[in-house]
Formats: C-alpha cells, sequence, structure tokens
C-alpha cells in the first residue's frame, strides 16, 4: 500500500484548497481511508474518513460543514476540499488507509498505512 499526498499550500484566511490522495496497492472498496492533520506543537488530530463497510463519511467536528471528503474508484484517489479555511486548520494534512475486511468499520482506529504528508498554511 502506499499513499501520496499533494495539493498543500499557502492561502489567506476563507480561502479554499483541495488535497488529494494518490493511492496504489489496494481499492477503495475494502478499506477506510482517511485524513488526518498535525499543526505544530499538537497532537495529531483525526479530520475526515470514508469507510467501505459502512459507506458513510465521517467528519470531525471542527472541519464540519467547511471539509469535504470524496474519492474517485476509478483513478484510485481520493480528496479533501477545504473551504472557509482558518488559521487553526494550519498543520501538515496526511492521508491514510486501514484495510476493513477483517474487523468491519474503522474510521476510529488508528490506520495501518500513511502518506508523506501536505502541509497547509492559513494565514494573513
Amino acid at each position: 500500500v502506499q499513499l501520496q499526498a499533494s495539493g498543500g499550500g499557502s492561502v489567506q484566511p476563507g480561502g479554499s484548497l483541495r488535497l488529494s490522495c494518490a493511492a496504489s496497492g489496494f481499492t477503495f472498496d475494502s478499506y477506510a481511508i482517511a485524513w488526518f492533520r498535525q499543526a505544530p506543537g499538537k497532537q495529531r488530530e483525526w479530520v475526515s474518513c470514508i469507510s467501505s463497510a459502512d459507506s458513510r463519511t465521517h467528519y470531525a467536528d471542527s472541519v464540519k460543514g467547511r471539509f469535504t471528503m470524496s474519492s474517485d474508484n476509478a483513478k484510485n484517489t481520493f480528496y479533501l476540499q477545504m473551504n472557509s479555511l482558518k488559521s487553526e486548520d494550519t498543520a501538515i494534512y496526511y492521508c491514510t488507509a486501514e484495510d476493513e475486511s477483517r474487523h468491519g468499520s474503522s474510521c476510529y482506529v488508528l490506520p495501518t498505512f500513511w502518506g508523506q504528508g501536505t502541509q497547509v498554511t492559513v494565514s494573513s
């Protein structure tokens, strides 16, 4: 399993960015795919997840209504559309994957597979 995140950058508060994660070595129909982030000096934070087991998209309260996670099975790529960005969204964003074939919905467990991260900076 390999994950490659891209699309980070610098944006002003209120702006938008779309992150992409190119995946290989697995298909989305039996994995949970997710985004985490880590800001300087803070703990890693779970952001959003799509579960193949329950076919639902889950969001952290801090991003609900502003971020949208989606996937393109044909391209084996998933995305995080981030709108109305705030300074507190500044972090390194990581895409992740977890096999759900044995234990079902896994959006709330620590994923096994991680991409390398992409920096998002929200500043005026």
